[in-house]
């Protein structure tokens, strides 16, 4: 395999680094201790308090690829103060944890493990009185893992739905719209569950602006989005006859108003539920930007809420950096633009990836034959798609480095096959399960000429 050119192995370090210390940034142990603590007896979240001697019994449950460790953050500062609970993680995302039990299951099409850790927490919920505290952690994931379908849809139907969605090139908030409504616990409707007990959600936002009702499809927080919204995505990707009946059915009797919706803004049981965020991207990016600087580069902010297109987005971010790279516009290398979100794919092929190799893929391709540009992409929870991979770094070098082991990157980007391309070129952004989920970082490193 071709070596890297110096300055190229420097930009990668670089970028590596930077993202190591966004993800560092966004540790949901420490994003739960900066917004969780103990005033005397009593618990202080963000500028709310309850008097312990208030509360009967203290639950904790929740979801999502980082809710372990946000319960590790719980259990330091309530240690046996917690009653129990049980959360639901992504295989592989478990942590110690002395008073919450853990169920590990599948994501981002959820399974038997999913439902069974929902039920629990259900069960839970259910039976929680008017004097008990429900603590409940969100993360990214959580949509996905806190799978309890609704009344006459089974989980195979939810599993189905959910893949033709994630093909379609939906975005995140039109699958939870979709998703929210064919389930018992979304949107609010674990709060409702609780009721009349109280309910602290502390949520670690994978989402563009943060929405309490789409972290996690919100089951702590008012739903605006109803039936008929849900059945319009379907609509919208042409998913409506490709779903399984059981499926319309439900969606199409919920916008008759023939079935109960989820509980929206005003209902009164949300005068006793708090949802407080406590990480997000636009911190990750913050601390990148930082790390940036003491390497020697001129961060630039570029936006914390790119979407759309996985593809088209890395064009637009290689043609900014070769404008600063010709003209110094809109700032002078050495330079890193920096970018926070959540792009999407659609599927055109049966290869293996995800939407971060395929943007640095397609990066590839735009930045070909360009000198003194190095791109990240990579998702914070170190995963990125079904792959063992949080991303890639690419150059100018990558395609040319590609066709040296007999591959075509236009070939492989045509069937969505990132990962079986930088698998051969060495490109891959490797970290392991970091924990956390705060959407992702796009960087674009930018040499003087």
């Amino acid at each position: 395999m071709p070596k890297f050119a110096p300055d190229e192995k420097r930009m990668r370090d670089a970028a590596r680094r930077v993202f190591a210390a966004a993800v560092a940034s966004a540790s949901p142990r420490e994003a739960v201790l900066r917004h969780l603590r103990l005033d005397g007896e009593t618990l202080v979240a963000g500028k709310r308090r309850y008097p312990l001697r208030e509360i009967k019994r203290i639950w904790v449950v929740g979801a999502g690829k980082a809710s372990a460790a946000m319960a590790q953050g719980v259990e330091s500062v309530l240690g046996k103060r917690i009653e129990g609970g049980s959360i639901t993680v992504k295989y592989g995302h478990g942590a110690k944890l002395r008073r919450v039990a853990i169920v590990e299951a599948g994501h981002p099409v959820p399974d038997e493990q999913g439902e069974e850790g929902a039920r629990r927490i259900a069960d839970l919920v259910d039976h929680a009185g008017p004097g008990d505290l429900v603590i409940a952690l969100i993360s990214g994931g959580a949509s996905a893992l806190l799978v309890q379908p609704a009344e006459g849809i089974t989980l195979a139907e939810k599993q189905e739905t959910t893949r033709l969605l994630l093909a379609s090139g939906a975005g995140i908030h039109e699958i939870n719209a979709v998703r929210k409504h064919l389930s018992m616990l979304k949107g609010g409707q674990l709060a409702r569950r609780a009721a009349p007990a109280r309910v602290l959600a502390l949520l670690l936002s994978d989402v563009i602006g943060d929405n309490l009702d789409v972290i996690g499809s919100g089951p702590a927080a008012p739903d605006a989005s109803t039936f008929g919204d849900a059945l319009g995505v379907l609509d919208r990707f042409g998913l409506r006859a490709r779903v399984p009946a059981a499926v319309r059915d439900r969606l199409e009797r919920g916008a008759r108003l023939e079935i109960a919706d989820t509980p929206k803004p005003g209902d009164p049981l949300f005068k006793r539920v708090q949802n407080l965020v406590v990480g997000s991207n636009a911190l990750a990016v913050r601390e990148a930007a930082r790390v940036a600087r003491s390497l020697g580069y001129r961060p630039l902010v570029l936006t914390t809420s790119l979407d759309g297109e996985a593809r088209e987005q890395a064009r637009m971010l290689v043609a900014v950096a070769r404008e600063a790279r010709l003209s110094g516009r809109p700032a002078k290398p050495p330079l890193c633009l920096l970018a926070g979100g959540e792009t999407v794919v659609t599927l055109r092929g049966e290869g293996k990836g995800g939407r971060n190799q395929e943007f640095a893929l397609a990066a590839a391709l735009a930045a070909r034959g360009m000198e003194g540009i190095c791109l990240l992409a990579g998702g914070t929870d170190g995963t990125d798609g079904p792959t063992d991979a949080a991303g890639a770094i690419v150059t100018g070098g990558s395609v040319a480095r590609g066709a040296s082991l007999g591959l075509s990157a236009g070939e492989s980007l045509a069937v969505n096959d990132s990962y079986s391309y930088f698998s051969r070129t060495g490109e891959l952004l490797r970290t392991g399960p970091t924990g956390t989920n705060v959407m992702d970082l796009y960087a674009a490193f930018v040499l003087p000429r």
